[in-house]
């Protein structure tokens, strides 16, 4: 199969590219810079101000987006905003005009949409919440399902751990030099991924013809922020006694959500339709990438 992923340049989408690449799959690379070649890959532009070339693509997995990690001054969220809408404006207009389209579309998304949600556990069939990033997600997810007679995935990612990047990438260090602790109060619900099951997903979505919508990318046990830094704690065999309130958090303004929010995602979707999680658990997905 011929696979475009955008986004190829980044933490997950390498790690799609290196696993389609051994299943066997042609890869077709999207970046800003298609000048630097991802080894194996055939490389081509991806801009936001013009529809790219998806000729020759079987499917499409489309990931580029501005990381919503950081001080959310306005013209972070308009990056934020500008690289999930107008990018996915982009890959539908290719589609559309292409003269042979993919079978497929995987669109990235997040698990933002649902807010801040409590206790409540959340399926694909939730309702979305309110703020930025659930306004974001809506407005995100509205233009990949613009595209008609192509089979669409939204594929709604949640807190990504792997080895050099994703969430672990700021904390390990912290943890390991027995700094790290709850954040405000501990009882969020914080949902969560290994990077290989996030891979397998991305992929799965792509041949399981019967998948389409919305599709939560998250393990089937989602831990409380409080049990998830004592895990993490554990793993790296340090203790985890300094609490980061919630006021202080509060000083990076509106990103202080999503350290703060609480999202108890499940992946009803994923696991109604076979997928089997390798790591289901969070110590056992912790151990794998930090023990």
């Amino acid at each position: 199969m011929n696979l475009g992923i955008t986004g190829a340049g980044g933490f997950i989408g390498k790690a799609i590219i290196d696993s389609a690449l051994r299943r066997g799959h042609e890869v077709i690379a999207f970046t800003r810079r298609p000048q630097r070649s991802i080894p194996g890959c055939t490389m081509r532009e991806f801009s936001l101000e013009r529809p790219p070339d998806v000729s020759g693509c079987d499917a499409i997995i489309h990931l580029a987006g501005e990381p919503v990690v950081g001080l959310w001054t306005a013209a972070k969220k308009r990056r934020i905003v500008e690289s999930r809408v107008q990018g996915t404006r982009r890959i539908v207009e290719a589609i559309a005009t292409s003269a042979q389209k993919p079978e497929v579309l995987v669109s990235g998304s997040a698990i933002g949409i649902y807010g801040d949600a409590g206790d409540r556990e959340l399926t694909e069939e939730s309702p979305r919440g309110t703020g930025f990033l659930a306004d974001t997600v809506a407005a995100w997810e509205a233009e990949a399902l613009k595209l008609e007679g192509v089979r669409t995935v939204l594929l709604r990612t949640s807190l990504v751990l792997g080895r050099g990047g994703g969430a672990l990438r700021p904390m390990e260090p912290i943890f390991r030099a027995a700094l790290g602790g709850p954040f405000g109060d501990g009882q969020q619900w914080m949902s969560w991924i290994h990077l290989e099951d996030e891979v397998r997903l991305a992929l799965f979505a792509v041949e399981n013809l019967d998948l389409h919508g919305p599709l939560n990318a998250a393990a089937p046990w989602p831990a409380r922020n409080a049990d998830f830094t004592q895990t993490l704690a554990k793993v790296v065999h340090r203790p985890a006694i300094f609490r980061v309130p919630a006021f202080a958090l509060r000083a990076l303004g509106e990103f202080s959500h999503e350290l703060l929010d609480s999202k108890r995602v499940l992946p009803a979707a994923a696991l109604e339709h076979g997928f089997g999680f390798r790591f289901p658990e969070l110590e056992p997905a912790l151990k794998d990438l930090l023990g």
